[in-house]
């Protein structure tokens, strides 16, 4: 095994990115198209609109793609009549740049699209996602004709599939097919739609109650092929972490910014200013650690939250949890221990750095920091990742 083996070397499509960002131009102008690339993330917006008839469980949707509880703090307001008078925003608890829009419900006799969406400034949400609970009416169809001709998007979401199937068992109890019958609601809101004028409608079949069944990877993944790359990313670290595809997609989506993070270390070893590169190496490390156990979860608040969701004692949760690091409080003086640990490791590094990229490798400073802090960062996602999918195993296990 050689030595950069040991070290999980770069993906094949971030090391092109990467050398392709550097033999642009010098180490500096390269590492200043990296942060903006950092920064247009970070200040990135997402705001998705939801609306549908009354009762079609827009507010209940709201709670759960935000990992909220009807009755959580934050949650928004829901119940057997309509509880929305006019557009409320909903802010991600964790994304506070990713809002939802609980859109007052369209099933009036006097509906009037048009007004509709100027009422409620149509204008600021990225995408519409129309609910309903039985069938999609007029109302629906013409509101997302409206919708199109104004240049959004819109996804058709047919809510409380799971009542739906408990009635379909209760009388059918011989005869009982859950696929069988996904399909046929499928086919009849489809067909319902283009007899309605709406042009190859894409319907998702959902529970509100159990977000991780039925169609809900199908409508992220149509959501993540349609959005903006930066649109994406936030969007896809925001969901909620309640299937093993979706825990994946965020780990790559975490992995695919690493590069750009150790290439910034490796620019500030380059300056010759004593303790610099350090300070910034642990900001960046703590930064990003941090982000990832919000991302997947297992920051302490989320890891209670689904600890009193699953009924479960707290520690009990955590003990399967394996990682020091997950769970350890990670200040200043934990991250100079790390990086001290790691600078060896790291050194490693340098001849692959010398030999495979450009620039970077002329700096042996540089090459050794970026080094670190991409060993590091690599290797916290790949035990933050594995401790998620144990904790995802438990809350699955215990859910059934």
């Amino acid at each position: 095994m050689t030595s950069t083996d040991k070290f999980d070397i770069i993906a094949d499509n971030d090391l092109q990115e990467m050398k392709t960002s550097l033999e642009q131009g010098d180490l500096c102008k390269a590492t200043e198209a990296i942060r903006k690339s950092l920064d247009d993330i970070d200040n990135t917006h997402l705001t998705i609109a939801v609306t549908g008839e009354t009762g079609a469980g827009k507010s209940t949707f709201i709670n759960a793609i935000r990992g909220l509880d009807d009755d959580d703090e934050g949650a928004a307001k829901t119940g057997v009549v309509e509880c929305t008078a006019k557009p409320t925003p909903y802010t991600h608890p964790n994304y506070k740049k990713v809002t939802f829009w609980d859109l007052p419900g369209v099933g009036t006799a006097n509906f009037q699209p048009k007004e509709y969406l100027e009422k409620v400034n149509f204008r600021q949400y990225d995408f519409f996602i129309i609910m309903a609970s039985e069938r999609f009416r007029l109302n629906n169809a013409e509101l997302a004709k409206e919708i199109q001709a104004m240049g959004k998007k819109f996804y058709f979401v047919r809510s409380k599939i799971d009542a739906d199937l408990y009635a379909s068992q209760k009388r059918k109890k011989k005869t009982y097919n859950e696929e069988s019958i996904l399909k046929e609601i499928r086919d009849n809101c489809v067909q319902n739609l283009c007899e309605l004028g709406i042009k190859e409608p894409r319907v998702f079949l959902l529970s509100c109650l159990e977000l991780d069944k039925y169609d809900f990877n199908l409508m992220q993944e149509t959501l993540e092929k349609e959005l903006s790359s930066n649109k994406r990313h936030v969007f896809l670290l925001s969901l909620p972490t309640i299937s093993m595809p979706i825990l994946m997609k965020k780990k790559d989506a975490l992995q695919s910014q690493i590069w750009k993070l150790a290439t910034l270390s490796c620019a500030v070893a380059a300056v010759p200013i004593p303790g610099l590169s350090v300070m910034c190496d642990i900001t960046i490390l703590v930064t990003a650690m941090n982000e990832y156990r919000k991302t997947f979860g297992l920051d302490p608040d989320s890891l209670r939250t689904l600890a009193n969701k699953l009924g479960m004692d707290y520690g009990e949760l955590k003990s399967v949890i394996k990682s020091p690091l997950v769970l350890q409080e990670l200040n200043k003086e934990v991250l100079k221990t790390l990086l001290a640990r790691g600078a060896a490791g790291a050194l490693m590094f340098t001849e692959y750095a010398l030999s495979t990229i450009p620039i970077v490798g002329t700096f042996a400073a540089g090459a050794i920091s970026f080094g670190i802090t991409y060993k590091m960062l690599q290797n916290f996602l790949k035990e933050i990742a594995e401790d998620a999918v144990r904790v995802l195993r438990k809350a699955l296990e215990l859910a059934v």
